[in-house]
């Protein structure tokens, strides 16, 4: 094909590398240009061009308010080619009191609420900028920042704000980009500020002297240690715990109930309440008795205990453990330097990148006016030379054919100053306004002189900009929100202890159907399964135990007793119980106690603690390794001194218990060697009591001799004794 039909010659390359190519691309824009802040303002490009077509609209904290659906409409025709969905979502949220410490928007009509429901559409709501969005812009139109062409090359828009409030830090951001993410948390503004002006006096300041940690919209009680706070700081990542903040309400005869006025942050109170009240029905609150939402404009959540004589610290503590009244708030400080690198920064050097900023500002903001005063005084100096010689002024004016250049020729004046004198107007001639004049030369002139001073001096730069920065600390000057309280106490919490005991035997079928039915039942009882499901594993226990389940992957799980789904239904797939694999299958379900013999398809083995075996978590514990396609097969108790051991090769071999060493995880040693094939069951039992096993009718036979199988561990073994089971099971 010729080269003027497709547009340029074309040349030769592998799928990889154009795809390599196009997918590097794709993460740079989506790491500089959508998901990380910058360091000097705090913000995505979406916000920074959201609040400057506010301010082209006119949108001043002072002024009146216009829709959203005609700034939205700016921003993404003038400035960001993106949704409007998007671009309205990013406004809201600017806007929500309880998603912002300081918001940079106000907003008129429904901007939607902490119970998650969504704002108003934008023909509806209306915005207008706040005091904060003044303060990030203040100054932008004096040359303090870089400009750049819009995406259509029509217009312009700032690459960063002149930001004279520490935005970044005190109100937070979060975002995904390619291959990283950022969360940071909101701060004090006030803190923050003298932090900074302590980082000026001190580049070593200590400053967490200042910033207590992280101050919420939300309020809630911060649960950390000072170390844990400090280190977190340090590297710019970290976890903090937050907690609700609740208060003890005394009714009559004793009774009370728990008020929570605070939830933390970015959880939203109506699927807080679904979760409790799910977790109530399904009895893993066993304090709880009832949860209410009596929360106005003010959150108020009652809780009321079961039982009057539990301690409310107690009641709370269990709500903790299984609710979002306590969740964690993870800090990620990455951002884009002042370079657009993205990198992770402690609290220190995002203050100093931000006070680097400031100072740039200050310079090019005093370099600016500087500039205006310079043209200022050139035109005064015009007029004051005009007074001086009026008569002889006014007669070039009217009788030269060239007034201004006569006026240059004459006065020695610049063409600036000539063409302001020619622009007089004869009512500027009064003495007054000459006086006005020379008033306005000394101040300018005094002026000039300050700023020269300033800007020859790197300390004077300094405590001037302490100076800005003490100003917006004391018109920032808000109490903190969340309190901290340091490391969580110590609260022991017995839940069994109000769990009613009751015998249960729980039933776990083939297909992994788990259910519990009340009594111990007998072993010929008739229990009913789903169409080709039939019983894998019966076991008698009560409802304050703890039940195991050790599957084929090595790995074990811990249930509540009193958990397990009751009644005489088909009960509730374990999978969804805890986190099992599909191709996993439960070997064995059994309450812990003493040590078990875990035994792998490969003929591995090793003998384990029964607290080596509990786990009360989803995804259980790994305690068996496992290699290539090996499977554990068997996990029964210890309780003996020797062990039988059957293979597919159809041999026997006993051997004593103490070659079996004792693990709290691993693969384990060889229990019996093959040529092919691997293990099919393993024992251990009393030898003073025999092998015993199960023939076919029920009848079960034990072998007292057991001389022609006895050696030692990863031996061989010999043939099975005659009348063994044919699928090689005890």
């Amino acid at each position: 094909m010729p080269d003027d039909l497709t547009g340029g010659a074309t040349a030769d390359t592998t799928l990889a590398e154009a795809l390599s190519e196009r997918y590097l691309a794709y993460a740079l824009s989506t790491i500089t240009a959508r998901s990380l802040p910058d360091v000097r303002d705090g913000m995505k490009p979406v916000h920074r061009r959201v609040l400057w077509a506010m301010q082209q609209l006119k949108l001043d904290p002072g002024s009146g308010f216009k829709k959203c659906a005609r700034v939205v409409g700016d921003v993404m025709g003038k400035f960001h080619p993106h949704g409007d969905a998007s671009i309205y979502e990013a406004l809201v949220r600017l806007a929500q009191d309880f998603a912002s410490r300081y918001p940079l928007v106000e907003g008129q009509g429904n901007f939607g609420n902490i119970d998650g429901d969504n704002a108003a559409a934008m023909r509806y709501t209306e915005s207008r900028l706040t005091a904060v969005a003044a303060a990030m812009l203040a100054n932008i139109e004096e040359d303090t920042v870089d400009f750049r062409a819009t995406y259509d090359g029509e217009d312009r828009e700032p690459m960063v704000l002149p930001a004279a409030f520490p935005n970044l830090l005190a109100n937070g951001a979060s975002g995904i980009a390619v291959g990283m993410a950022t969360n940071i948390p909101p701060h004090n503004a006030a803190e923050l500020c003298r932090a900074a002006i302590a980082l000026i006096e001190d580049p070593n300041a200590d400053l967490m002297a200042h910033v207590q940690g992280p101050d919420f919209p939300t309020g809630g009680v911060l649960m950390e240690s000072p170390e844990t706070i400090r280190e977190a700081y340090e590297t710019g990542r970290g976890s903090f715990r937050t907690r609700a903040r609740w208060e003890v309400e005394k009714g009559k005869n004793g009774t009370w109930q728990v008020v929570v006025t605070e939830i933390p942050y970015q959880i939203q109170k109506a699927r807080l309440i679904e979760q409790m009240a799910l977790l109530l029905d399904e009895k893993k609150l066993p304090l709880l008795g009832d949860v209410r939402d009596e929360s106005t404009d003010v959150i108020r959540v009652v809780l009321e205990p079961k039982n009057r004589n539990v301690e409310p610290a107690v009641l709370m503590e269990t709500i903790f453990r299984a609710t979002s009244l306590e969740s964690r708030f993870s800090m990620n400080m990455n951002v884009l330097d002042a370079t657009r690198t993205p990198r992770v920064m402690g609290l220190r050097e995002a203050l100093r990148c931000w006070l680097d900023h400031r100072h740039e500002v200050l310079v090019r903001r005093s370099d600016h006016r500087l500039a205006a005063i310079a043209r200022r005084l050139e035109i005064l100096e015009g007029y004051l030379i005009v007074y001086l010689n009026l008569d002889e002024v006014i007669r070039i004016v009217r009788e030269e054919d060239e007034p201004r250049a006569a006026l240059m020729r004459t006065f020695s004046l610049t063409e600036v100053q000539a063409e302001a004198i020619l622009n007089m107007r004869l009512r500027s001639l009064r003495k007054l306004e000459e006086m006005e004049i020379r008033r306005e030369h000394d101040k300018l002139s005094k002026e000039k002189r300050g700023l020269e001073a300033l800007l020859g001096s790197e300390s004077k730069r300094w405590a001037a900009l302490a100076k800005e920065i003490g100003e917006t600390a004391a018109k920032f000057d808000e109490p903190r929100r969340t309190t901290v309280e340091g490391a969580a106490p110590t609260v022991v919490v017995d839940e069994m202890a109000f769990v009613e005991r009751e015998p249960i035997t729980i039933i776990l079928s083939e297909k992994g159907w788990l259910r519990a039915q009340k009594g111990h039942l007998p072993a010929d009882a008739e229990l009913r399964f789903k169409e080709g499901d039939s019983l894998a594993f019966a076991l008698h226990a009560e409802t304050v135990d703890r039940v195991v389940v050790f599957t084929s992957a090595g790995r074990a799980f811990t249930l509540k007793a009193d958990t397990i789904p009751r009644g005489r239904g088909d009960g509730q797939p374990l999978r969804l119980m805890v986190d099992m694999a599909n191709e996993d299958a439960p070997i064995a379900l059994f309450k812990a106690d003493g040590r078990y013999l875990l035994a792998a398809s490969d003929g591995k083995g090793f003998v384990v603690e029964s607290e080596e075996l509990m786990a009360e978590k989803r995804t259980g514990k790994q305690v068996m390794n496992l290699e290539g396609a090996a499977r554990a097969i068997a996990c029964v108790p210890a309780r003996g001194d020797v062990v039988a051991v059957v293979g597919e090769n159809r041999k026997l071999l006993v051997f004593p218990l103490e070659q079996v060493p004792v693990l709290g995880r691993g693969r384990g040693v060889q229990l019996q060697s093959y040529k092919d094939g691997g293990l099919m069951d393993a024992k251990v039992f009393l030898a003073a009591d025999g092998l015993s096993w199960q023939q076919q009718g029920g009848r079960t036979r034990t072998e007292a001799d057991l001389t022609p199988w006895r050696g030692n561990r990863a031996g061989a073994g010999k043939a099975l004794p005659h009348g063994f089971p044919k699928n090689g099971k005890f």
